[in-house]
């Protein structure tokens, strides 16, 4: 009995780290209707922004961008407007690699924001690239 749930866990595991189609499919859609920007240009960026790390609670304890401020996926629809009152505001989001931050780039112009960028290659191009990172204290 051990073995067959560890089996599963572990392909339940496995699986997961590979993105499904329907998955895929709906990123395509949402980065047609939203704006992008590169880590070379958010690092030239002389303009204020509001940088805002999407990723779940345990990605964000492992490390983050630094100034960034933590609204996960799961709660961004619900306290955006407390966190980011003005809705001219430039907001830049970030995730693993892209793909949920330019989810969130749509829903919240879908919500009246004009000013959303989803940052391309999030946390993992920018620990490729050898990026300085916060990583919280214990």
């Amino acid at each position: 009995m051990t073995g067959i749930f560890y089996g599963r866990i572990l392909r339940a595991v496995t699986m997961s780290k590979q993105h499904a189609p329907g998955f895929l499919a709906l990123v395509e859609q949402a980065k047609a209707q939203i704006k992008e920007i590169s880590i070379s240009e958010l690092l030239e960026h002389n303009q204020p922004y509001v940088l805002l790390d999407i990723r779940e609670d345990h990605e964000w304890a492992a490390g983050h961008l630094p100034e960034a401020m933590h609204l996960g996926k799961g709660i961004i629809e619900r306290d955006i407007e407390q966190t980011v009152a003005d809705k001219k505001q430039k907001i830049v989001l970030y995730c693993g690699g892209g793909y949920r931050s330019a989810l969130s780039a749509q829903t919240l112009q879908q919500m009246g924001y004009q000013n959303v960028f989803s940052l391309m290659g999030g946390y993992r191009e920018w620990c490729e690239r050898k990026l300085p990172v916060d990583v919280p204290k214990l």
